[in-house]
């Protein structure tokens, strides 16, 4: 497993890469891996403000449905499009093209309260 070092991390195993005041969140490799293949991801929260830790959306696989957790509080901007036709971009791209939300971050220091690759691989065992 992979887990970028350019990235940030939270023990709900989403990931954070900041650009400016921008961020892009999505789920880490782990993730994807232990949910099994993703059928469906559904997130109605544009244009909404949403607190950290606060429920996003929701990614469905095979097995089952889980919560999305927003890492750090924002604005949701976009959802990427091509999970409603690709939602397996999920598993084979967690990290470039399968990413789930843009965001405009309330406060560009939360991000970096977050987990290093390094400390997130060791939550997760790897």
């Amino acid at each position: 497993m992979t887990f970028p070092a350019e990235l940030k991390y939270t023990k709900d195993h989403e990931w954070v890469r900041l650009e400016g005041d921008t961020a892009y969140i999505g789920i880490t490799e782990f993730a994807q891996r232990e949910l099994g293949d993703i059928v469906y991801v559904d997130i109605s929260s544009v244009g909404q403000e949403v607190a950290a830790e606060d429920v996003f959306g929701t990614v469905e696989a095979v097995k089952t449905v889980s919560d999305l957790f927003m890492p750090v509080a924002g604005t949701v901007n976009e959802v990427n499009s091509l999970l409603d036709s690709q939602p397996e971009l999920v598993n084979s791209d967690p990290y470039g093209d399968g990413w789930m939300v843009k965001i405009t971050v309330s406060n560009a220091a939360d991000v970096e309260a977050l987990l290093s690759a390094d400390a997130y691989g060791e939550i997760v065992g790897a």
